[in-house]
């Protein structure tokens, strides 16, 4: 049986060149979110304090909303 890298490319060579540049974009698109993927989580505490503020702000979903409130974060200061 034929490895993934030797599969991949008995199928790029039935393609169409228009076909086979999309592929050759897509490659590139892995490589590249590969390359930038995102730092790692932040320390719990930091998660912590993220949960406090959520739980502080749940009431916006039960209709118990209040604007000042949402605007008087720390961030936005």
């Amino acid at each position: 049986m034929p490895s993934l890298p030797e599969r991949i490319y008995e199928e790029t060579k039935t393609l169409a060149d228009f076909q086979a540049r999309e592929v050759l974009d897509f490659i590139g698109y892995l490589k590249h979110k590969c390359v930038a993927a995102p730092e790692p989580a932040p320390s719990s505490d930091r998660t912590d304090d993220d949960w406090a503020e959520f739980e502080n702000l749940a009431g916006a979903w039960s209709g118990k909303f209040d604007r000042e409130a949402c605007y008087d974060r720390p961030i936005l200061r």
